[in-house]
């Protein structure tokens, strides 16, 4: 027998961005529906800035990844390109700007395994199985599944690079494809991290250690499409080996643990953020390299910013669809998304460049940052806190 839901907003996505605004929304009072199959295995990390783990501490989320997260109190940044012009070698540490830490990362399983068990904790309806199909009308959604539908006001699109919400809105986007390759994996190594992310700059991409909790961290390596293949293809003595002359024996012998993921590198944005009853959220509404610890964050600020926008709605006996709460969403999110995008792409396509100037620009960049202490400790805080986006959820109040 099929049936047939009703819910003031259905959440389409069962990732980290779309689990966060489930539980903000439900929290807040607004009858929420969770509409995703389970998340699949996970073996990648996510470096969460301090305003994600304020979010997800307010949301009652944190307290069950915590113990499984590492601190991120110093990030270095190494020019290993054999370029006319390298960047100075730049280290920043949180301590600078009075802060604990700059985030914590931690596997995603972990991370989304504490969310799913705060869904669980609010007795959050959720269907498990995929939407199918989202038809809009004047006044409401519906979504299709194999085993039934579901009607709402407000359908918040959390699913993916290829969202079918983002296809029913109408939505276009904008994509760069990159001619490189993520390959991420975790790995254990002989030296402790110090707590400390180390990112080399190549000519294929960055090389990135993020700590993980012992002696362990996660790697995130960014080549050409074929170089990555390769790497993939070794065995995990030959890559362990690999991986340690990549950094230079900082964290001594290293041994690869289960788990590669390949991922091909593009740069996607989404023309609007929110049309026709939906919004997008998290990778439907845009892709970013994964340099600086973007993208996800940027999905977090939008959940965060689309639950406080629509229970703002709710309070005021507003329809949480309509015309009025989409623009504002638009709005509130399109500087940050677009500078963010912006400042991703151009790094990246730096490292890519065989052109000197820019390779000299860079480099000046980096002495400045390094050499100019408000300069350092603004970007710092901006990194942490950034100015354009900090819903109440980043600053530690409840929706």
């Amino acid at each position: 027998m099929k049936s047939t839901f009703t819910a003031e907003v259905a959440v389409i996505g069962a990732g980290p961005a779309g689990l966060v605004s489930a539980i903000a929304l439900a929290a807040a009072g607004v009858d929420t529906l969770l509409v995703a199959p389970p998340a699949r295995a996970d073996h990648r990390t996510t470096a969460l800035l301090a305003g994600s783990v304020t979010a997800l501490d307010t949301l009652g989320a944190w307290q069950g990844c915590a113990p499984q997260a590492a601190p991120l109190k110093k990030l270095r940044i190494v020019d290993d390109t054999r370029r006319l012009f390298r960047a100075p070698e730049v280290s920043f540490a949180a301590a600078e700007i009075d802060c604990e830490a700059f985030g914590h990362n931690v596997e995603n399983r972990h991370l989304i395994a504490a969310l799913q068990t705060r869904v669980a904790a609010l007795g959050l309806k959720s269907i498990a199985s995929p939407a199918l199909a989202i038809e809009i009308v004047a006044s409401s959604v519906t979504i299709r599944r194999a085993d039934g539908e579901a009607r709402v006001q407000l359908a918040i699109g959390a699913d993916g690079a290829h969202s079918i919400c983002r296809t029913a809105a109408g939505i276009m986007t904008r994509r760069r494809a990159y001619p490189q390759a993520a390959l991420t994996l975790n790995l254990a190594h002989a030296r402790p991290h110090d707590d400390t992310s180390t990112e080399f700059h190549t000519e294929e991409g960055p090389f990135t250690l993020v700590p993980l909790p012992g002696r362990r961290s996660s790697l995130v390596c960014v080549v050409t499409l074929e170089h990555c293949e390769q790497l993939a293809a070794m065995d995990d003595a030959a890559l362990s080996a690999e991986i340690e002359r990549r950094a230079h024996s900082l964290l001594g012998p290293i041994t690869v643990e289960a788990g590669r993921g390949v991922f091909p590198l593009a740069v996607e944005t989404a023309d609007g953020f929110a049309r026709n009853r939906i919004v997008l959220v998290g990778e439907a509404a845009h892709v970013v390299p994964p340099i600086g610890a973007q993208g996800l964050n940027l999905g977090i600020r939008d959940a965060a910013t689309i639950a406080e926008i629509v229970a703002d709605a709710h309070q005021h006996g507003k329809d949480p669809g309509s015309p009025e709460v989409l623009a504002r969403y638009d709005t509130e999110r399109r500087t940050d998304i677009v500078t963010r995008t912006l400042a991703a792409d151009l790094l990246n396509r730096s490292l890519l460049s065989g052109f000197l100037p820019t390779h000299g620009a860079r480099g000046l960049s980096l002495y400045l940052v390094d050499r100019i202490g408000p300069l350092r400790r603004a970007m710092m805080r901006e990194g942490v806190t950034p100015a354009a986006s900090q819903p109440k959820l980043m600053r530690g109040e409840m929706v």
